[in-house]
């Protein structure tokens, strides 16, 4: 159901516009910002229903950082999608066995990424109503 708080974590600016948009139009809310830093404090504070994170981000990279989300009781539940250049085999299993729940490559199908979004916040609903 849309309407659902996402945080987007992307540094490049015309990326993070272009997500930001698409969600928009589709009816999520977003939230937004260029290092990973300051998206883990967004995600303490606002507790997204999902995250979109570039990997390569600058300061702590998408991988630090969705550790730190793990680690941290608060986070640790939240959804991660891994939206990246590094789409690349090697590249692709190093993003998969980090941790995320899905990956989306750039430049972004926009069907595609919607589907993946949506079907990791259902994944988590459900996960929570087994809980």
């Amino acid at each position: 159901m849309p309407n659902e708080l996402i945080l987007i974590i992307e540094d490049d600016e015309k990326s993070r516009k272009l997500v930001r948009d698409v969600l928009g139009l589709k009816g999520y809310r977003t939230l937004d910002t260029d290092t990973a830093e300051e998206g883990l404090r967004l995600a303490q504070e606002q507790h997204p229903a999902l995250i979109l994170m570039d990997i390569h981000l600058p300061g702590m990279n998408g991988i630090e950082a969705l550790h730190s989300l793990r680690r941290d009781f608060a986070t640790s539940d939240i959804p991660v999608i891994a939206v990246t250049a590094s789409v690349m085999h090697d590249q692709r299993a190093q993003v998969t066995s980090a941790g995320f729940n899905a990956l989306e490559g750039k430049p972004i199908n926009i069907v595609d990424f919607l589907k993946t979004v949506r079907r990791v916040l259902d994944q988590a609903v459900e996960a929570t109503a087994r809980k």
